[in-house]
């Protein structure tokens, strides 16, 4: 068990990851905001917004973005301050190896190659859906009829449109990071000149009274529209509507995935993950909000919004600007959230706890060419089978779970020093006690004040999952949910003003995470928050992907992973260089001035 647990939590060294770099260093700050945005800014504009709006939350899917985007934002600066750390590719697997252990860096690794591959499938899916809607539907009813999948958890057609799509992109991807860059650069460039058009359009034709709908001229029918209203399906219709927003904004940490191709990236990084954000969340919510004024929320194409709203309000020549427009985006993003997935799994790969066929890089195109080839094709199948619901609910767990973790990281870093061991502190149960609340006055962590830390986050985590649990089961109506609620919720609190007194690191960053531990904190809670928003089916898959996952890494990458022999190595390099020591001791003590000298040479 000692040497099971030495392995899970192996860590990779600084040195290893600056000198095993093989990428070329291309991506300035301009093309790593354009790739965030490129790669989010997409299926959230052009078909989240009006799907949300239509029979979950209404026009308060303004309110939905918003709390989504908190959520991503929090996620966002604990991605950037991990950035700022290692500059390396393969996102925050690669940070997490650095900084925690191997066993948590493969867990993240496995759910951000599940988050690629959906969000790779399911932008494709959508891209598809919204050229199926141009054409009233023809494609999807040519292809149910003549190829039907009579599966329950599969979809009801093979997309053949979306299958082609990914492979095409896949082949840019593999000739060159930089061409493809260009490319998603212009792309990025029509996307954010067509949002620009939705917006004063919209904004022209905006009616505030479809904010205020009453319920007795809602349409009657078997479809539940809610009470009208901005809030028509009320508070729950707003959460909901947040787990599902909540996949508008994967995507962004596509870019910590490029270290290995960043111009200065621990400058650069951290700010395109900022700025991306910001540009992400003020499109979605001026989107959201000038749909929802345009035409009533029970109006709206689920599928495809924008076309029908134009087509309501007559302005045919805009509805095909921005059509055309849209389809741009959705290939952009598409391009974007293919883009991580082959770093990833050759970062892996290059670490021996996947295959390591993935880490060969193509002399000419100096990219993972079959990493690529294999996450085209991957992505490429699943887009075929699976439908758009099921494919965004599975990618949203394994993201949430890799956000979760990420927050994790950043609190056990920041209340750790590299040297602490060496400090002698006392670990009787007053000073412990006193220490909850930094009563010994330490300045500086040490072995007591990072175990504090470290079992107060598990703790928390702990705590929140009970949380989520009680809401889910009571609720916030009920008089013991909510006394149950307010008192765990104070605990949490506690939990963290505890975390809060210990001492941080000194360490200098380029970018730190502002009021730790309040916002990674939070991080953690909203995200397990969202989790659980998700149904059984979806954590059925997800488990089994979990399980696949450490199928692999405890039969191949537990004893092919490359830290066994840099280990090794260490150690041989320290055992030899003791018996010299040893072999030169005596010459050094017996013997003095060019004797003891020579003595040591003819040893040597």
């Amino acid at each position: 068990m000692p040497n099971l647990w030495t392995a899970l939590t192996r860590r990779k060294t600084d040195d290893v990851v600056e000198n095993e770099s093989k990428l070329a260093r291309v991506l300035n700050l301009f093309d790593l905001t354009a790739l965030g945005v490129g790669s989010t800014l997409g299926l959230g504009v052009y078909v989240l917004a009006g799907s949300v709006a239509y029979n979950i939350a209404g026009p308060a899917v303004t309110i939905s973005f918003l709390i989504a985007a908190i959520a991503s934002a929090f996620a966002g600066i604990c991605y950037a301050e991990f950035a700022a750390r290692v500059p390396k590719a393969g996102s925050a697997y690669v940070y997490s190896y650095v900084t925690i252990g191997e066993f948590v860096a493969f867990t993240i690794g496995w759910n951000l190659i599940l988050e690629y591959v959906i969000g790779t499938a399911s932008v494709a899916r959508g891209l598809s859906g919204y050229f199926d809607a141009l054409i009233n539907k023809a494609m999807s009813t040519a292809l149910e009829e003549a190829l039907p999948i009579n599966v329950n958890f599969l979809a009801d057609y093979p997309d053949f449109l979306a299958f082609g799509v990914i492979l095409l992109l896949a082949a840019v991807l593999a000739f060159g990071v930089k061409e493809s860059s260009f490319l998603n650069n212009i792309f990025t460039a029509v996307n954010m000149i067509t949002i620009g058009i939705v917006l004063v359009a919209g904004a022209i034709n905006a009616d505030p009274s479809n904010w205020t709908i009453p319920k007795d001229q809602l349409p009657s029918g078997t479809e539940n529209f809610g009470n009208g209203g901005f809030m028509p399906f009320g508070i729950a219709g707003i959460m909901a509507g947040a787990a599902k927003c909540f996949f508008g904004f994967v995507g962004f940490d596509c870019i910590a995935t490029t270290g290995e191709e960043a111009i200065n990236p621990k400058r650069n990084i951290p700010l395109a993950v900022v700025i991306s954000l910001i540009i992400i969340f003020l499109s979605y919510f001026g989107i959201s909000t000038v749909l929802t004024m345009m035409v009533p929320y029970y109006n709206l194409d689920r599928n495809a919004p924008f076309p029908k709203a134009f087509d309501e309000i007559e302005w045919y020549t805009i509805k095909w600007i921005v059509t055309i427009g849209a389809v741009f985006a959705l290939t952009t993003s598409l391009l974007g959230a293919m883009f991580p997935l082959p770093r990833v799994l050759y970062a892996m790969g290059n670490d021996g706890i996947l295959f390591k066929s993935f880490s060969k890089v193509h002399n000419y195109t100096q990219t993972p060419l079959l990493a690529t080839a294999i996450s085209g094709i991957f992505a490429a199948v699943m887009a075929l089978i699976f439908n758009l619901e099921q494919l965004i609910d599975m990618m949203s767990i394994g993201t949430l779970l890799a956000y979760t973790i990420v927050a994790i990281c950043v609190l056990v870093l920041r209340y750790q020093d590299e040297d602490m061991d060496m400090k002698t502190v006392s670990l009787r149960c007053p000073a412990v006690i006193r220490q909850f609340f930094n009563g010994n006055s330490y300045r500086e962590p040490n072995v007591l004040t990072s175990r504090i830390t470290k079992i107060g986050i598990v703790v928390f985590a702990v705590i929140c999952i009970i949380w989520d649990g009680i809401e889910s089961f009571y609720g916030v109506e009920s008089t013991t949910g909510t006394v149950t609620l307010s008192i765990i919720g104070v605990v949490l609190i506690l939990i963290t003003i505890i975390i809060g007194m210990q001492p941080v690191s000194g360490l200098e960053l380029t970018f730190k995470v502002p009021l730790v531990p309040f916002i990674p904190c939070l991080s953690v809670f909203v995200n397990i928050y969202l989790m659980f928003q998700l149904d059984q089916q979806t954590w059925i898959r997800f488990l089994v992907w979990v399980c696949i996952g450490y199928a692999i890494y405890f039969c191949y990458g537990l004893r092919n992973s490359t830290q066994v022999t840099r280990t090794e190595n260490h150690a041989q390099a320290a055992i030899r260089m003791q018996h010299t020591n040893q072999a030169f001791e005596p010459d050094w003590k017996v013997e003095n001035g060019v004797n003891g000298v020579h003595g040591i040479a003819e040893k040597h």
